[in-house]
C-alpha cells in the first residue's frame, strides 16, 4: 500500500436496488404491488461506498470490512474485485456468519427506505484489525458505527480502541455516522456518551446533521422531523444551529467538523488548533484553523441518492491528501457527491479527480441554498463565509 493510502474500515454490505420507471408510484402500503424493473446489485455501506468512491477517483485505497461465507459476502467480493482484485484482498470473511445485505427502495421524487440486515457488521472488534494491516496509509476512515453492535455496545468502548489505535499509527482518523432506527438497540444507546468516548481519538468527524441532531439533542431532531419531515430535516436548520452543534462537537475534542446537509450542501467548522492536519502536509494546519465555511450543491439531474453522503466523504478525503484549502475540499467534497447522484448506485457516477475539478473550473453552477445565513459572504466560488471565518 503507497504511503498515501487511506484505509476506509467498519461496516459493508451487498445493496439490492430494485429500479422504477420514470414518475413510478412507489408508495408503499399493505396489499400493494409495486411494479419494478431489473434490480442492481451493488456494494454498500461506508465500506463500499467510500472506498470504491476513492478508487474511481484515483485514491490509493485499502477496505477492511467483514462478510460471511454466504452467497452475499462471495457476491460482495467479487464486485469488489472486479474493480481491483486487491480491494478484496484486506476483507475479513467470518464463517458461519451472514453477509450483511439492504434493500434499497428509492422511487422517483421520493428519499431512500432501507430494509437492512447487519449481518457480520454486529461482530466486527477492534480484534478484527492487525497493526500492520495499517502499515503504509496515512488515513483511516471508520463509517456507521451505529449500524455494527460492537462498536456501539459498552458506551463504545471498542470504536475508541480502533481510533486510537489507528492514531497511534501516526494515522489521520475520520469517522462517519448512520442514522439508526430509533426503536432499535441502536437507537436506544446513549450515544452523547459514546461521542464523548471516541472524539478525542477523531481528527475529522463527518456525520449528516440528521445523524449528529438525533445523538446530541433527540427532542430538536424530532421537532425538526415533525415540521418538515425527515427527507426535508436540512432545511429545517440555520446558522445558529450548525454553530452550537459544531460547538459541543469542538468542546469534545474533534478538530474538524464537517456536516452533510443533504441537499443544502456541507458546512465546515474547524478549531484553533488543527496541528494533526500536518500528518497529510506541514502547511495545512495555517489554512484551516478557524474556519467556519459552507458549500451548496452543485446543479445535477438526480437519478438516485444513495451512498451520495459517502462519496461526498470520499472527494473531501483525496482533497486533503492533496494539502487543498478549506475552500476547495469543500468544493471538491460535493462535487464528488453530485456526480454520485446522477447514477442509480453510489460510485458508478463517479469520474477520475482530474475531471472533477475540470468540471468545478468549468463553471459548475450551484444548487439554490434554503438554510438563512445572515451576515455570511461568498467567495468566487459560490462557498458561503462566516463572519467568524478566519480567512
Amino acid at each position: 500500500m503507497t504511503a498515501n493510502a487511506i484505509v476506509v474500515a467498519g461496516h459493508c454490505c451487498l445493496d439490492v436496488i430494485p429500479s422504477f420507471a420514470p414518475g413510478a408510484d412507489g408508495t408503499l402500503h399493505p396489499g400493494k404491488l409495486v411494479d419494478v424493473g431489473p434490480a442492481l446489485l451493488a456494494p454498500g455501506g461506508a465500506v463500499s461506498n467510500v472506498g470504491l468512491a476513492l478508487h474511481r477517483l484515483g485514491t490509493p485505497v485499502r477496505l477492511l470490512g467483514k462478510v460471511g461465507d454466504d452467497q452475499f459476502g462471495q457476491a460482495l467480493l467479487a464486485l469488489y474485485a472486479a474493480h481491483d482484485p486487491a480491494l478484496a484482498q484486506g476483507m475479513i470473511v467470518a464463517p458461519a456468519e451472514p453477509t450483511s445485505y439492504s434493500v434499497v427502495i428509492s422511487p422517483p421524487g421520493s428519499d431512500r427506505i432501507f430494509l437492512h440486515c447487519p449481518g457480520a457488521n454486529h461482530t466486527f472488534s477492534a480484534a478484527d484489525i492487525a497493526a500492520e494491516q495499517l502499515d503504509g496509509a496515512c488515513i483511516f476512515s471508520f463509517g456507521y458505527p451505529p449500524l455494527m453492535r460492537r462498536m456501539y455496545q459498552d458506551g463504545g468502548v471498542e470504536l475508541a480502541a480502533i481510533l486510537q489505535l489507528a492514531q497511534s499509527r501516526g494515522m489521520l482518523t475520520t469517522l462517519d455516522m448512520a442514522l439508526p432506527d430509533p426503536a432499535s438497540e441502536a437507537g436506544q444507546m446513549d450515544w452523547r456518551a459514546i461521542l464523548q468516548r471516541t472524539l478525542p481519538y477523531v481528527d475529522c468527524f463527518l456525520p449528516s446533521i440528521e445523524e449528529i441532531l438525533f445523538m446530541l439533542d433527540r427532542a430538536e431532531y424530532e421537532a425538526l422531523r415533525a415540521q418538515h419531515g425527515l427527507e426535508h430535516l436540512s432545511e429545517g436548520i440555520d446558522n445558529v444551529l450548525l454553530g452550537r452543534t459544531a460547538d459541543q462537537l469542538m468542546a469534545w475534542g474533534v478538530p474538524v467538523a464537517a456536516l452533510k446537509l443533504g441537499d443544502q450542501g456541507l458546512y465546515l467548522r474547524t478549531a484553533a488548533n488543527v496541528s494533526r492536519l500536518e500528518l497529510l502536509g506541514e502547511e495545512l494546519p495555517a489554512s484551516w484553523a478557524n474556519r467556519e465555511l459552507l458549500m451548496p450543491c452543485f446543479q445535477v439531474e438526480t437519478a438516485g441518492t444513495t451512498g451520495s453522503g459517502d462519496t461526498t466523504i470520499a472527494g473531501f478525503l483525496t482533497a486533503l491528501l492533496h494539502g487543498m484549502s478549506p475552500e476547495a475540499s469543500l468544493c471538491s467534497a460535493v462535487a464528488v457527491g453530485a456526480c454520485s447522484v446522477e447514477q442509480v448506485d453510489a460510485t458508478s457516477g463517479i469520474p477520475a479527480w482530474q475531471v472533477a475539478q475540470e468540471r468545478i473550473a468549468a463553471g459548475w453552477r450551484s444548487a439554490p441554498l434554503q438554510i438563512a445565513l445572515p451576515g455570511w459572504r461568498r467567495d468566487t466560488n459560490n462557498v458561503r463565509l462566516s463572519p467568524r471565518d478566519a480567512s
